[in-house]
């Protein structure tokens, strides 16, 4: 029985540093692209795929779409939040694909919080660094991108019946979390 525990030690343990390589990657890239779109791109959009794809700086105070400037200090403190309660409950995750899916989430906040911290007009009111735009779309950054994909591939698992933890597994059904 002791093999047993020590070897789920050891894989939870795994679980959670993969979440934490996957959010600290996530997070760095997003930092590293923001600081190369401020250090180069100036008020004019450069087109990478004609209309499709254009890199445009903007400054984002509100939420996905710009909605509610005004509650910048509320999704800072939401955001926190957010990130606690999924790094609280990524220990009960058991699935590899959902540790790269909590990772993702939480390299996405700490890469909007970040700009929410640090960035003018001040802490927890910072503006989001925005900067790739496509048609009849906001203005998003990398950040955003990790969390879209988390949700992407979170969906995907769930159709493919891949529980975060083997307790949530639909009784009759077979998968693999390979």
């Amino acid at each position: 029985m002791m093999p047993h525990l020590e070897n789920e030690d050891f894989t939870r343990r795994s679980i959670r540093a993969r979440i934490a390589w996957t959010a600290f990657i996530s997070c760095g890239i997003d930092l590293v692209s923001k600081t190369l779109v401020i250090a180069r791109l100036d008020d004019h959009p450069i087109r990478v795929l004609g209309s499709l794809l254009r890199l445009h700086l903007a400054f984002n105070s509100g939420a996905a779409f710009s909605l509610a400037p005004s509650a910048t200090y509320f999704f800072s403190l939401f955001s926190i939040f957010i990130a606690s309660i999924t790094w609280h409950f990524s220990k009960k995750i058991h699935s590899r694909g959902w540790a790269y899916i909590a990772g993702l989430i939480l390299g996405g906040i700490g890469g909007n919080l970040l700009d929410r911290i640090f960035r003018t007009p001040g802490f927890l009111r910072g503006q989001v660094v925005d900067w790739i735009e496509i048609p009849h779309w906001p203005t998003f950054n990398l950040a955003d991108t990790s969390i879209f994909l988390a949700a992407l591939f979170a969906v995907i698992l769930t159709f493919r019946d891949i529980p975060p933890h083997p307790s949530l597994k639909k009784k009759g059904k077979v998968g693999s979390d390979e």
